[in-house]
C-alpha cells in the first residue's frame, strides 16, 4: 500500500506538470479572450476545489455533531483550511485575468466581491477556532459555524454572479455544455481532475499532520 500511495503521488505530480505545459503549448488561445483565456484552465478548477473543500468541511462538521469524534473535527478544520487556501488562489488567478482583460486587478465585480465575502467568512471560522481553548466547545461551535457558512457557498459562488450583471465570462453555454475548443476542453478537464486529486492528497496529509500534532499536545499535557 505505501508503494501504491507513492506511485499515485508521483503520477499526480506528473499529471499536473503535463497540464501546466499543455495549457501553454497544446491548448490554443481563446477566440474571444486570447492568451488570457489560458488562466481559466487553472482558475476554474481552483474555484471548484474551493467549493469542494468547504462542502467536505460541512459534511465532517455534521458528523462531528452527531458522533463527537475529534477525528471529524480535525477533518472539518483541515478541509476548511485547504478551502481557504484554494479560495485565495482562485482570487489571485481571477485578479490576473481581470488585469489582462479589464485593465485592473480588482473591479468589484459580483464574482470578485462574492469570493472576497467567502474569504472573510472562512477567515472568521479560523479566528473562532483560535479563540476557544476548550477542545469540545471549539469543535461544537466551529461545526455549527461551518454548516451555516457552507449554506452561503453555493449562493455566493453560483447565485449572486448570475443575479447581478457581471463582467466575468461564463464558460457554460445555454445548452449546458462548456464553451471551449476540443483541445482546450481536454486540458481543462485534465486540470480539473488534477486539482481535485491534489486536494485529496493535501487533505490526507493535513489530517495526518494535525493528528500527530494533537497526539503530541495530549502527551505533553498528561
Amino acid at each position: 500500500m505505501p508503494r501504491i500511495s507513492k506511485l499515485l503521488k508521483m503520477v499526480l505530480l506528473v499529471w499536473i506538470a503535463v497540464v501546466i505545459v499543455a495549457a501553454f503549448l497544446y491548448a490554443p488561445p481563446d477566440k474571444a479572450l486570447g492568451q488570457a483565456g489560458r488562466v481559466i484552465i487553472f482558475h476554474v478548477p481552483v474555484a471548484w476545489v474551493t467549493v469542494l473543500a468547504f462542502m467536505v468541511s460541512c459534511v465532517h462538521s455534521v458528523l462531528y455533531l452527531r458522533r463527537r469524534r475529534p477525528q471529524d473535527d480535525l477533518k472539518a478544520s483541515s478541509a476548511a483550511s485547504l478551502g481557504l487556501v484554494f479560495a485565495i488562489l482562485a482570487t489571485v488567478t481571477g485578479s490576473m485575468f481581470a488585469r489582462i482583460t479589464w485593465g485592473s486587478f480588482w473591479n468589484w465585480d459580483p464574482r470578485e466581491t462574492s469570493i472576497l465575502i467567502l474569504l472573510l467568512i472562512y477567515a472568521a471560522y479560523h479566528a473562532l477556532r483560535m479563540a476557544i481553548e476548550d477542545e469540545e466547545r471549539r469543535g461544537r461551535l466551529s461545526a455549527v459555524y461551518a454548516i451555516v457558512a457552507a449554506v452561503t457557498v453555493p449562493f455566493l459562488v453560483f447565485v449572486v454572479p448570475r443575479v447581478y450583471f457581471s463582467l466575468h465570462p461564463d464558460i457554460i453555454t445555454p445548452t449546458g455544455g462548456l464553451d471551449m475548443g476540443p483541445r482546450t476542453l481536454q486540458v481543462f478537464l485534465a486540470s480539473l481532475a488534477g486539482f481535485t486529486g491534489l486536494f485529496a492528497w493535501l487533505f490526507q496529509l493535513t489530517v495526518r499532520t494535525g493528528a500527530m500534532s494533537l497526539a503530541a499536545e495530549r502527551r505533553s499535557a498528561s
